[in-house]
């Protein structure tokens, strides 16, 4: 057998469509109605200005660990743009912009972020998984969901989001795998935002890119300026209208970078330095995003100021309903399993004891405070002309927790 090279069918092509000043290539240019260009720049300003507040709540001591999306949003956003109602999306913790445009109230992120599991739930009829930290362990969930889509044939894909971290992770590699071997209606996004906390990108892979890697899969591959929330929109809706028709699972990578803090916990003066982040603020995809819009006409100064009006109002709202809701500590034994086993129970039992013993009682006359529904997700549109679904945000507490996990497997098989 002679020596020669081998014929892959893949090729990795990078696209970018908005340059730094938010200058279009027309070529490229995607035709979407100006009403969705408002609504996706309000998200991404909303999801920015969600940002702050939740830093100033945690740094007030009432909020727990937070992980900020700043310069990120573009990524999450235009890839929830594209997905319809009965498509299915798994963030990882970084996918603010895109939770808000699916119609996630920032209470109930909020609520996430202090450790209450209602801020598990997703609002009515939206297919979202919640918020997951372990890393990676959501590509197998992503996967799993894109096999049940795939079961039931119609047409339903699976968005799946994680970070340049997570492909050093095995439930990355497998999940890929699978998706790959069984064809499945899969979108992976990896948002490269080049730091796993203080471990940089190049000390993940020696690769050239993280695109290249879906090669290895068997599956089409692409890298898109994550900072352009037009090439983000144009390369998933490649990969959606794909795997939508059968074509299988598409890795993209989106190249950003995290202009805030890892967490909140988190100190990146200690492994990265000022000037590199001043390199990436002249990319923020939020005033690229802006230049374009004011250049189609579509922006000005009394429009933003009636944005910012209206998210500062909207964050109000979310952060006094957020507030008023009283926390079980010990109410995260309740959700271990559907059946709370005796186990639990006794240490639930055990844990409900202890804090009692540490309280200071409260006046007879102190009014109990009992948790208010959350506000109504707007119903944001898709990418495709059809309205996400408009969740009631009213929560019901732990039985409906315990109910939607029992009944997920049976959802999407």
């Amino acid at each position: 057998m002679p020596r020669e090279p081998l014929k892959i069918p893949f090729r990795v092509d990078g696209l970018s469509i908005l340059n730094l000043n938010g200058e279009v290539d027309q070529a490229l240019e995607p035709a979407l109605p100006s009403n969705d260009l408002r609504r996706l720049y309000r998200t991404m300003l909303a999801s920015r200005r969600f940002d702050e507040r939740c830093l100033q709540l945690q740094r007030q001591g009432r909020l727990g660990t937070y992980g900020p999306s700043k310069g990120q949003e573009a990524a999450s956003l235009g890839a929830a743009y594209v997905l319809q109602a009965r498509d299915w999306m798994c963030p990882s913790f970084r996918e603010t912009a895109g939770m808000l445009w699916r119609g996630w109230p920032m209470s109930q992120i909020m609520h996430y972020w202090a450790g209450c599991e209602l801020g598990n739930i997703a609002p009515e009829h939206v297919n979202d998984l919640p918020i997951c930290v372990p890393i990676a362990s959501q590509c197998q969930y992503g996967m799993g969901i894109a096999w049940g889509c795939k079961l039931k044939g119609e047409g339903a894909v699976c968005l799946t989001f994680c970070g340049d971290g997570a492909t050093s992770e095995g439930d990355f590699h497998e999940a890929m795998n699978f998706a790959g071997v069984f064809n499945l209606p899969l979108i992976m996004l990896v948002q490269n935002n080049h730091w796993a906390i203080s471990i940089p990108r190049e000390r993940q892979t020696i690769s050239q890119t993280i695109a290249q890697k879906a090669i290895a899969y068997g599956v089409p591959g692409l890298q898109v300026d994550g900072n352009d929330l037009l090439a983000v929109i144009v390369g998933v809706r490649e990969a959606v209208e794909r795997a939508r028709t059968g074509g299988g699972p598409t890795l993209i990578e989106a190249v950003t970078y995290r202009l805030g803090v890892h967490t909140t916990a988190d100190d990146p003066k200690k492994y990265r330095t000022d000037e590199q982040v001043k390199e990436w603020e002249a990319r923020d995809p939020l005033p690229r995003l802006r230049r374009y819009l004011i250049e189609k006409g579509l922006l000005d100064d009394k429009a933003e100021q009636e944005f910012e009006q209206s998210i500062a109002a909207e964050l109000e709202q979310a952060a006094s309903e957020y507030q008023q809701v009283k926390r079980d500590p010990a109410e995260f034994f309740d959700y271990m399993y559907a059946c709370q086993t005796p186990e639990l129970q006794r240490e639930q039992t055990e844990l409900r004891a202890y804090l009692q013993s540490q309280a200071e009682p409260e006046p007879a006359d102190k009014p109990v405070r009992q948790p208010r529904p959350g506000p109504q997700a707007s119903g944001h549109v898709s990418g495709d002309g059809n309205h996400a679904p408009k969740g009631d945000g009213r929560l019901a507490g732990g039985q409906r927790l315990v109910e939607s996990r029992c009944n997920l497997r049976q959802s999407i098989l």
